[in-house]
């Protein structure tokens, strides 16, 4: 893979979208980039930020079943490997049920990848051709231990994230951690599809099992092979404006199956949907996944041997995926799994987030939604009453120190968005920890950070037995404690949900999923995007 410098895009909905331009596109103003520097540089143009969400999942969730007396060494060789986790850090794998079950994570990325000459007359970019590709589109497919329900939670491109280290297993090049926050599609540019994996578990806590990759050909292969999948708009729409910027997409108001370069354009449209902003886009390829999920079950037998040979190949070529998906056996084994949960129990979500200039950072609401997915709580709400979990499993491997030699540092972390720090809690929760034994308890008043819930962070694993028992001692819950790469020891930081007193009360866990995660059931068949008036014509 060619290595060279990450162009990003501006994410504020007046602002001109590359990835929109058609393939004659010879214009591109000033780009803002997303290196750490923040400077100006000039960018490539026609740079194209697709989406290829729907294609994938609907490649899990049909897999290539049927296809395994096709030329079953043939496809097995059109799927491209990559290793799944590139940095240094892991996460526990969860815990299983009463049943023995343990639920799945599978993060489907997009790349804007130009590697081919079918993927570069689609994206237009043919100064771009060969280039360090995007990800451009990142999102989590949690399937329940017990296989009842499955939660979809999209992040968006422009999402500031940090990027852990991660090493290059092509030529052995070590990535740095950014120093601060970058927009996340960037991380498939460090080593591969393996650092964006990497990324999702440090931001989030989940352990992922698998990731699947899909490019530009992709798209219009899969929708063509499947005959179209039907869209809805509440009025006419034109994707162009005056400047030439737009997919191109033109439908007249009401459902229409698109295919082909007309499903891209759906995929790419964000001129015309609702604000113009990349989240109305996540939002349409929501709405676009939920209609193929439901095209895919009901004609998963596809009858015609050519449609299933078509299918069966051009699924195979359009992925790439970590060697727990390397062959056809596997992918439809995991398509087995994922197909068990009906359209009713499938809850298609975008990671709740506030804008920070012309960049999108998680807010408090993400990190429910990533708690509930580590929980394996449906985000439908319809999970049956659970019993508490048994505290043994919670207990870590790592034996933890004595008190009296485990170090603790505590921070501040009462403010929120709507009230100022309570002040002192830093020093009297340490004071706290001392009276109960832990000597070496320090409050740090240097790191003033924002926290809705008081948590114990710990850095590496042989610091996790420590980090519990410090929770233990002062009643919070094991949910609270947490690997991270922001600490460099064990670190207790006391949220809002603790502003005075000395008696810790975890509150109550909210386990239903935000308004502002916008949730879609895969069952709705009514969902139709909102036009822009600027953008529809009679």
């Amino acid at each position: 893979m060619t290595r060279s410098s990450v162009q990003v895009e501006d994410a504020r909905p007046d602002a001109p979208d590359a990835g929109e331009q058609d393939d004659a596109a010879e214009s591109g103003g000033d780009g803002e980039s997303g290196g750490e520097g923040g400077g100006r540089v000039r960018p490539r143009r026609g740079r194209r930020a697709l989406r290829w969400t729907a294609v994938t999942l609907a490649v899990l969730l049909l897999g290539t079943a049927g296809a395994g007396y096709l030329y079953y060494q043939h496809l097995n060789d059109n799927i491209k490997k990559d290793v799944l986790n590139l940095g240094d850090h892991k996460v526990a794998e969860p815990t299983p049920n009463a049943a023995g079950q343990t639920p799945l994570n599978i993060l489907v990325i997009g790349s804007d990848a130009r590697d081919t000459e079918e993927n570069r007359e689609l994206g237009g970019a043919r100064e771009t051709f060969g280039s360090t590709p995007l990800a451009d589109v990142q999102m989590l497919v949690h399937l329940s231990a017990d296989r009842s329900n499955m939660s979809v939670v999209s992040m968006p491109r422009d999402t500031l994230v940090k990027i852990p280290k991660c090493t290059d297993p092509d030529d052995g090049k070590v990535y740095p951690a950014s120093r601060g926050r970058v927009m996340t599609n960037q991380s498939l540019g460090h080593g591969g599809p393996g650092c964006t994996v990497a990324t999702w578990q440090e931001l989030t806590g989940i352990h992922i099992d698998h990731f699947v990759m899909v490019d530009f050909a992709g798209v219009v292969s899969m929708a063509d092979a499947v005959g179209g999948v039907p869209v809805c708009v509440d009025a006419n729409i034109h994707s162009r404006d005056g400047q030439g910027h737009g997919s191109g997409l033109k439908l007249e108001k009401g459902t229409h199956p698109v295919k082909g370069e007309q499903a891209l354009q759906w995929l790419r449209t964000r001129y015309g949907f609702e604000d113009g902003s990349d989240l109305a886009r996540a939002k349409a390829q929501h709405m676009y996944m939920s209609s193929m999920v439901r095209v895919l079950r009901e004609n998963a037998t596809l009858s015609s041997p050519g449609k299933l040979r078509r299918l069966a190949e051009e699924a195979t070529r359009a992925l790439t995926v970590d060697p727990g998906l390397d062959t056809v056996k596997k992918l439809y084994d995991l398509s087995t799994e994922l197909r068990k949960v009906e359209p009713e129990r499938i809850t298609m979500t975008t990671m709740p987030n506030r804008y920070v200039g012309a960049r999108v950072e998680p807010t408090e609401d993400a990190e429910r939604l990533f708690r509930m997915v580590r929980e394996d709580i449906a985000l439908d709400g319809k999970d049956p009453e659970k019993k508490p979990a048994d505290e043994e499993t919670k207990v870590s491997d790592d034996p933890a120190a004595e008190d009296g030699e485990i170090a603790v540092q505590v921070r501040n972390g009462t403010r929120t968005d709507t009230r100022s720090q309570a002040p002192g809690r830093a020093g009297t929760v340490a004071a706290l920890l001392v009276d109960k034994g832990f000597a070496k308890a320090v409050a740090d008043p240097s790191v003033l950070p924002i926290e809705d819930r008081t948590v114990v962070r710990y850095p590496s694993a042989d610091l996790e037995g420590d980090a519990r028992r410090v929770a233990e001692s002062l009643g919070i819950p094991p949910d609270s404690v947490r690997r991270s790469t922001d600490v460099s020891g064990v670190t207790l930081i006391v949220g809002a949900d603790w502003r005075e007193g000395t008696a810790y009360e975890p509150p109550a866990a909210d386990d239903e999923t935000p308004e502002s995660a916008e949730a879609l059931n895969g069952a709705d068949e009514e969902a139709c995007m909102h036009v822009n008036p600027a953008f529809t014509w009679s």
